[in-house]
C-alpha cells in the first residue's frame, strides 16, 4: 500500500495600511499585502512572518513615497 499523505505547508500572511488626510474630506488609502509561505531558509514561523513583513512594509514606502511625489 502506498502512503499518500500530503506535508502541510505553514502559510503566512501579512497586510499593512497607510491613510493619508488629504484634507477637504479627501485621503488616500494605500494597501499592500503578501500570502506567502514558510520556507525551508526561514529558522520558523515566525522568522517567515518577519520576512514576510519586511518586504510587505518596504513595499508600501515605496508606493506610498511615489504618490506623494505625484501629489506635489
Amino acid at each position: 500500500m502506498e502512503n499518500t499523505s500530503t506535508k502541510e505547508t505553514t502559510r503566512v500572511r501579512v497586510d499593512l495600511k497607510f491613510v493619508k488626510n488629504l484634507g477637504n474630506y479627501g485621503s488616500i488609502h494605500v494597501d499592500v499585502g503578501i500570502d506567502d509561505f514558510v520556507r525551508d531558509t526561514d529558522a520558523n514561523t515566525g522568522a517567515a512572518v518577519d520576512r514576510v513583513y519586511d518586504f510587505v512594509f518596504a513595499k508600501l514606502a515605496e508606493k506610498v513615497s511615489q504618490i506623494e511625489e505625484d501629489l506635489k
